[in-house]
């Protein structure tokens, strides 16, 4: 066991998605029932790894373990960012893996970094691999509390003049697919080998500079057999397969290697999570093999073989680098006769873009930063702290002038943006259509807006022009331009909009005196709501800051709730005569009706009128869902009447196995799922009727939609929050205990990972101090009796063992 090593690599990563005029990830139709990717992936695999169940053999939870304290793992900066404000607890557990990771490596934490925003390095100038880089070192630091001993390179992509950038900055190593290996030798030897390198042994590369860099190769086969071959079936079977890759005539240490995207473990195949924790602890625990991480082994180990790297090659594309340029022929599939010609268009086109804003930058920047390289170089400590303070203390020691400091800012959000268009994703796919495409095309969107705004000089035309010979493979997308001016164009925001969307919403919440939309702050100077009748009026003053750039704009506005999806209003720029208008507006409502005030509105802010469509698109969705809940109700109430009348038909149908008339199965179901999502959705659950509801699914074999399901999951969760925040009391516990059992009885699918974690730490943590100091109390023996009874019905085995 001594010689024999194994070590799984997870690359953890989502592109970014956030809206780059918000800084925040919109609703995503095609994730729902969940609002994003992000969130949804987060559910399928980052959360699940943190908690994965090892299990009996009678299927009942014996241990859980976050396996990210037993794998070699990075996790893309800009995907941590967003778990950290969306996904605390699954963010929490992956530093804390890391933390547990070095107790158990004598040091070494599991845990690398990546280059900032998965950029391919080979195609990028030697300025961005420098930044992202330093910017993927400075986050991982912030976040983890040291510095990184390895970095991924976004998808393996290689030269030696990203080696160098990662030597420069400290990185000991990182991990490559073994045919980007040209060729290898023993350190002193004279003579190189070309053949295969050995997966199981580390590797120096000598750099031009003098520096050096360890490599590790990964085993490929069983690398793709865990990606696409359905190794993760059995956790049995991806143990012995790794044990099986040692020699059984070692002539050194062996160290079997494995790296796959870590959505492997549970997004792409479901309970992989679960087979590779089995599988960790199957060796672990017979000491088949010890498990480490590359650090651990690199200390331990250091190389005695030096290699030579096959430059501008990646794990993803057997063409080089060829999928993020040029339709080499790697794709997702598509139709048939699809290409993948617009990405060369496409990457012409940014590169255009980027380097047009350099010269932008070094113009412009030279009179508003002192060095600005090493201000854009140092900026990622802004983004990760966007505190008032903290930009400050940047801005003092960067910036030439406080008269310039909008300015500056915007020139480093501008080549931010220039950084992110080039995320990768925006090329892996198999039509520029594609939301991951689109994404990119945003980002240069943002950077053509900030351009403009710094130089005064509109670089779209001649963008659209070279993105225009980017053609989709769907006839009714068109061509790159036509999907930035469908795509982009309506999205882009400035201060008005934001004004706008501030004075719809202002309707419908209620603002404090100044207040945070997405990334602007907005303070009220005046404001006043009014009613008529059916018709509500809000009239304003405001001023709206970017909390990104400080640029900030003073705007008046009036707005007009007619009912329903009737509204109208305008937006202008603040002018001297509000209290004029506010004067005249609502005496012209109060003495002569709506109808004279909208005459009124629409002189005083021309043509440019507003409406529900200026909400963004989070709140439209929430303004429209609560406009439409009259308009629901009475559609609920016909169902339900129709579902009612006819229940003795449709269980008749049910028990001699006829299928229902298509009109009663959707009364059915579109009343049975409702009336369970509003109970749901109470604070003090009525249990009889969820259960009541539940039944009637069952007998009349109505299906529970993904929405109900997902609805179901967050009163499981809440409520078993609430017991674990006062886990003595046993009225919440009979509560959870109640509502599992009828979820059990049913036999409802629904997740139950969050409930058992509670329980299972629970277990750990609470039961032995009441067992213990019981004393044969009736409320300490009741207490264990439904607490015991709960774990049985969670799956939780009694002998539940400590991870």
């Amino acid at each position: 066991m001594r010689r024999r090593f194994i070590c799984i690599h997870g690359h953890f990563y989502q592109p970014p998605r956030e809206n780059p005029w918000l800084e925040a990830v919109e609703l995503q139709d095609s994730a729902d029932p969940w609002h994003d990717w992000n969130e949804r992936i987060t559910a399928e695999c980052y959360g699940p790894n943190a908690s994965s169940r090892i299990l009996d053999s009678r299927d009942r939870i014996e241990k859980i373990v976050n396996n990210y304290a037993s794998i070699n793992f990075n996790f893309g900066p800009t995907l941590l960012s967003w778990l950290q404000q969306s996904a605390p607890d699954t963010y929490a557990a992956i530093i804390e893996a890391d933390r547990l990771s070095r107790e158990r490596f004598n040091g070494h934490g599991s845990a690398i970094s990546q280059a900032y925003n998965h950029m391919i390095l080979p195609l990028a100038n030697a300025r961005d691999k420098q930044t992202q880089v330093r910017w993927g070192v400075r986050d991982f630091e912030s976040r983890f509390g040291r510095k990184p001993a390895g970095m991924w390179l976004p998808e393996t992509a290689v030269d030696v003049e990203s080696l160098e950038a990662l030597a420069a900055e400290g990185i000991v190593y990182t991990i490559l697919e073994p045919h980007q290996a040209a060729r290898h030798r023993a350190i002193g030897e004279t003579e190189w080998n070309d053949s295969g390198v050995d997966p199981t042994r580390p590797y120096l590369c000598n750099l031009p500079s003098g520096r050096t860099i360890a490599i590790f190769f990964y085993d490929g086969p069983i690398s793709r057999a865990v990606a696409f071959e359905h190794l993760l079936a059995r956790g049995e079977n991806l143990a012995h397969r790794l044990l099986g890759a040692f020699s059984e005539t070692p002539t050194h240490p062996q160290l079997v290697n494995i790296a796959t995207d870590g959505e492997t473990y549970g997004h792409h195949h479901r309970f992989g999570d679960m087979a590779l924790a089995y599988a960790l602890d199957y060796i672990d625990e017979r000491k088949l093999a010890r498990i480490s991480n590359y650090s651990q082994f690199l200390a331990d180990i250091p190389p005695q073989h030096e290699v030579e790297i096959v430059e501008e090659t990646a794990w993803s594309c057997s063409h080089g680098v060829g999928r993020w340029e040029r339709d080499c022929g790697c794709s997702t599939g598509g139709g048939l006769g699809w290409n993948q010609q617009w990405r060369e268009p496409l990457r012409r086109a940014l590169d255009w873009l980027r380097d047009e804003c350099i010269v932008l930058f070094e113009r412009h920047g030279a009179a508003q930063l002192r060095d600005p390289w090493a201000a854009r170089d140092e900026y990622i400590d802004v983004v990760l702290d966007r505190d008032d303070a903290n930009i400050d203390e940047f801005l003092a020691k960067h910036a030439v002038n406080r008269n310039g400091h909008v300015t500056a800012l915007e020139l480093l959000e501008m080549q931010r943006n220039a950084m992110l268009m080039y995320t990768s994703c925006g090329w892996f796919f198999n039509d520029i259509s594609g939301i991951e495409t689109v994404q990119v095309l945003h980002y240069a969107g943002r950077v053509i807006q900030l351009a403009e705004k710094i130089s005064g000089r509109s670089l779209e035309l001649e963008f659209l022009e070279r993105v225009a010979a980017a053609r989709s493979n769907l006839r009714e997308h068109g061509d790159g331009r036509q999907i930035y001016e469908r795509e982009v164009k309506p999205t882009r925001i400035d201060l008005r909009r934001v004004a706008a969307h501030y004075a719809v919403l202002s309707l419908f919440d209620n603002f404090a005196a100044e207040a945070d939309v997405y990334c602007y702050r907005v303070r009220q100077i005046d404001f006043e709501t009014h009613r008529a009748g059916r018709a509500r009026m809000a009239i304003g003053a405001i001023t709206v800051t970017s909390r990104i750039t400080r640029d900030e704009s003073s705007f008046e506005f009036c707005v007009i709730h007619l009912g329903e999806t009737e509204l109208t209003g305008g937006v202008r720029p603040a002018t001297r005569d509000f209290e004029a208008m506010k004067q005249v507006l609502t005496t012209e409502l109060h003495d002569n009706g709506v109808t004279s005030v909208i005459r009124l509105v629409d002189d005083y802010f021309g043509d440019s009128l507003l409406s529900i469509r200026a909400l963004f698109r989070d709140e439209q969705r929430r303004i429209l869902s609560v406009i439409c809940n009259a308009t629901l109700e009475e559609a609920e109430t016909a169902f339900r009447q129709l579902h009612e009348r006819y229940d003795p038909l449709v269980r008749f149908h049910s028990s001699l196995g006829v299928p229902l008339p298509k009109v009663l199965h959707t009364a059915a179901e579109f009343d049975v799922n409702m009336q369970l999502r509003r109970f749901l959705d109470e604070d003090e659950l009525p249990l009889a009727e969820i259960e009541q509801r539940l039944r009637e699914a069952r007998v009349e074999r109505i299906a529970l939609d993904e929405t109900t399901l997902m609805t179901l999951t967050r009163a499981l969760e809440r409520t078993s929050r609430a017991f674990a925040a006062d886990p003595r009391n046993i009225e919440r516990l009979d509560q959870l205990e109640s509502l599992v059992s009828i979820v059990r009885a049913m036999e409802v699918d629904v997740d139950l990972r969050k409930p058992q974690n509670d329980y299972y730490r629970l277990r750990k943590t609470v039961r032995p101090v009441i067992a213990s100091g019981q004393n044969g109390t009736s409320n300490a023996n009741r207490w264990l009796q439904h607490f015991d009874s709960l774990g049985e019905k969670l799956s939780i085995s009694l002998e539940s063992r400590p991870a």
